[in-house]
Parts: structure tokens; C-alpha cells; sequence
């Protein structure tokens, strides 16, 4: 029961959002097994939720590649410069003129920018020899407070009104999901997730420390890049479309290591689950507790993930052990 459970919480949640909103669907279940009869439940509820799973379980994984690449427990993209380099490179974009915000081109700049701000992070962290994870963490906070400041002035400096629409990315929000960007974060967390599905192995002896997987037959430099890589490619796809979401990258794969042990295979996909719960129930939340405002979704995310990745530390503090 235990291994279905967030999966069923999951499914539960999913349906309690296509449910509740601003307006009140008639004859619910029966619009939900008629596919286009209902315009509020097909075209606007069922992309906005769907999206927020898929978010979700992008942000869970790449915050658990985070985590075992950095072989630290507080890794995450925001950490890393990830999601500020996603932000910066999408903007960058949409203010040049050069894609539309949340078009399939915003998601590719959004994901270039995270994939080069992570390596920058990386590559200043090594300048004075081998890494370590307490200098990555370091480096990866000064890198993302720069590439933040970046978006801030990029916003504040542009007159288009899709560009000054930008300014929801500093606490994300789910309300620009259109099918086409779907389909694009769709795919890029589909490739990401792929990608550490196949090097879970290599990452739980990675955990170990760098020497011993060096001696345990594992290629540490280039499992590290592909790990960079994927969570580049997940936390930009999510990020550069939905704006940065505090707390999935660091909660999910906490939550799911205390509930599923440290096995990588087992915890991509698990982290994948929670994160897509966490992110669905914040949405929710967001969207219907200051009708008919809408609530930026990370202060829904901060509320729920914060407390519970409190709990698991307190109660529970050898569900990773430092390196």
C-alpha cells in the first residue's frame, strides 16, 4: 500500500482540481468522460492541471539529480543557478523579440540559459581544484542571485506588455499554460526524466563519494555532466514556462527518500510522483482560497513543502547522510 499510496493521492488530487474553481461545472463526471463537452473543464482545467503534474515531476527529479550530483542534501535548482538561468535566458529572449512568452522557443532559451548557468556554477567551483560540495553550493547561490538580479532588470527595462508579463516568474504561476507549451515541457521532462532513469545506478554509487565510485567502476566527470544536463533540461523546460516554484526540487526527493530508502532507480520516479502532488495541490490552493484572485502558486508551494521538510529533519534526520 505503501508504494501506490502518493500515486493514489496523486490521482485524487488531479480530479479535486478539474472539480473546484471560480466556476462551478455542471454535471461534472459526465462532462469529464465527454471529451470537448465542457470548454472551462477541456480547454482551460485539464491543460492548467495537467501541467502542474508535469511541472511537478520535473522539479522532483531534477532536484534529486541535484542532490546526487552534488552529493548534498540541500541541492536543489534554485540553488545551483539553475532556475535563475532558466528565468534570465527566456527572458533575455522574450524581450529581444526573438520568441513569445511561453511559446516552445521560450522553453528552448529557457533551457540553454539553465544548462549554461549550471555549468558556470560548476566550472567557477572548480577553479581551485577538485570540487566539494559545500564550495558548489556556495558558488551556485552567488551565481543564481546574479542571474535573478539579471531578470529583474531585464522586466524592469522592456515596455512590451508579454514581456512585462514576465514578472510572475518570481513565484510561478500556472495561469499562461496554453497546449503547445504543454506539449513542450511534456518533452523536456520526458527527455530529463529518461535521462535519470539510465544513470540512477552510477548516481547511488556517486552518493558513496567521488573516490569510492571512481573505484567502484563509475565514470564520476561524465555521469555528472549527464546528470547537469538533465536537470538543465527539466528545471528549464518547468521553469521558463511556469516562472521558478520554491521547494519542489528540495522537498519531493526528501519525502521520497524518507518513504522509499536511497535507490535512485526507485526515487526518479517517486519524486516524479510527489513533486506532481505537491505542485497540484498547491495549484489548487492558489487558485481558489482568495477567489476571485489567484494567489502566486510558490507561496503555496513554500507553505506546504517548508513544514514538511521541517518535520522530516526533525524527526527523521538520517534520511540522507552527508558525505
Amino acid at each position: 500500500m505503501k508504494k501506490w499510496f502518493p500515486a493514489l493521492l496523486l490521482l485524487s488530487a488531479f480530479t479535486l482540481s478539474l472539480y473546484v474553481g471560480a466556476t462551478q461545472i455542471e454535471n461534472f463526471w459526465s462532462a469529464l468522460i465527454n471529451p470537448g463537452s465542457n470548454e472551462i473543464l477541456w480547454q482551460i482545467r485539464l491543460p492548467r492541471v495537467t501541467a502542474a503534474v508535469v511541472v511537478g515531476a520535473a522539479l522532483g527529479v531534477a532536484g534529486l539529480l541535484a542532490q546526487g550530483a552534488c552529493n548534498n542534501a540541500v541541492a536543489e535548482p534554485a540553488i545551483l543557478g539553475t532556475a535563475a538561468g532558466a528565468s534570465f535566458g527566456a527572458v533575455l529572449a522574450i524581450s529581444t523579440g526573438l520568441v513569445e512568452v511561453g511559446t516552445i522557443g521560450a522553453i528552448a532559451c529557457g533551457t540553454i540559459g539553465a544548462l549554461l548557468t549550471t555549468a558556470l556554477t560548476f566550472k567557477l567551483a572548480a577553479i581551485r581544484g577538485a570540487l566539494s560540495s559545500f564550495t558548489i553550493i556556495i558558488v551556485g547561490i552567488a551565481v543564481s542571485a546574479i542571474f535573478t538580479s539579471f531578470v529583474g532588470i531585464a522586466s524592469a527595462m522592456v515596455s512590451r506588455a508579454d514581456a512585462r508579463s514576465i514578472s510572475f516568474w518570481s513565484l510561478g504561476s500556472l495561469a499562461l499554460i496554453t497546449s503547445e507549451n504543454l506539449i513542450g515541457i511534456a518533452l523536456t521532462t520526458v527527455i530529463g526524466v529518461l535521462i535519470a532513469w539510465k544513470i540512477a545506478p552510477s548516481l547511488d554509487r556517486l552518493s558513496l563519494g567521488d573516490a569510492t565510485a571512481f573505484h567502484l567502476g563509475v565514470n564520476v566527470a561524465r555521469i555528472r555532466l549527464f546528470a547537469l544536463i538533465a536537470l538543465s533540461i527539466l528545471a528549464g523546460g518547468a521553469v521558463s514556462t511556469v516562472g521558478s516554484i520554491a521547494f519542489i526540487g528540495l522537498a519531493a526527493p526528501h519525502i521520497a527518500r524518507f518513504i522509499y530508502g536511497p535507490s535512485h532507480r526507485k526515487l526518479v520516479a517517486h519524486s516524479a510522483i510527489i513533486g506532481g502532488l505537491i505542485v497540484v495541490v498547491a495549484d489548487t490552493v492558489s487558485r481558489t482560497i482568495a477567489q476571485p484572485n489567484e494567489l502566486p502558486i510558490g507561496l503555496a508551494t513554500a507553505l506546504l513543502g517548508a513544514p514538511v521538510l521541517i518535520a522530516l529533519v526533525v524527526f527523521k534526520n538520517n534520511v540522507w547522510r552527508t558525505q
